[in-house]
């Protein structure tokens, strides 16, 4: 994929090497991966998530999509929409996204969510696309709620992190559902 506009202001795009810097700005702290087994990133950490980011994106077959969200009017990457597939044969992939926290609450998450699932349906020709997220993270499972997926249930101890171990949300969507 190379670059998709938004109407919002946002375009996503693969990653550049040069990108380490802005994803650092936000990796760095600890509130932007307080629910998270990484982080807060060393610049060495950063630089090894877009290397390899990049590195994925060369593999054929091709199971994950890590593009930087950029805004449209000044061209600064303010976060990551990830798309992994999962499963081929069962047509199932994961979305994810992690936003600079001085664009939290301006529907950026939501707007990128919604696209990464389009994505899924429309380009991977999916017929599942899920996410979780931390039950303490009321904010994520918003985007995920606005974005049209469904609640699916708790998975208990998922994750391990920092302070122990982690329950998270499932939610999902399929193919009929999207109205994207």
């Amino acid at each position: 994929m190379t670059y998709t506009s938004f109407t919002d202001g946002l375009i996503l795009r693969e990653l550049t090497h040069d990108d380490w810097i802005d994803v650092h700005k936000y990796a760095s702290q600890e509130i932007v991966c307080q629910y998270q087994p990484w982080g807060p990133n060393t610049e060495e950490d950063t630089k090894n998530f877009v290397d390899q980011a990049i590195n994925d994106a060369a593999q054929s077959p091709r199971t994950r999509y890590v593009f930087a969200i950029v805004t449209k009017d000044v061209g600064k990457l303010i976060g990551i929409g990830e798309f992994n597939i999962r499963d081929f044969y069962n047509k199932n992939g994961e979305i994810a996204y992690i936003v600079h926290p001085g664009h939290w609450g301006k529907g950026v998450a939501t707007s990128v969510a919604k696209h990464l699932i389009s994505f899924g349906f429309t380009t991977l020709n999916l017929h599942r696309i899920y996410a979780t997220c931390d039950p303490r993270n009321t904010g994520s499972a918003r985007v995920l709620e606005k974005s049209g997926m469904i609640l699916e249930g708790r998975i208990r101890e998922s994750m391990l992190i920092r302070d122990g171990w982690r329950d998270s949300l499932l939610y999902s969507i399929l193919e009929n559902e999207c109205h994207a």
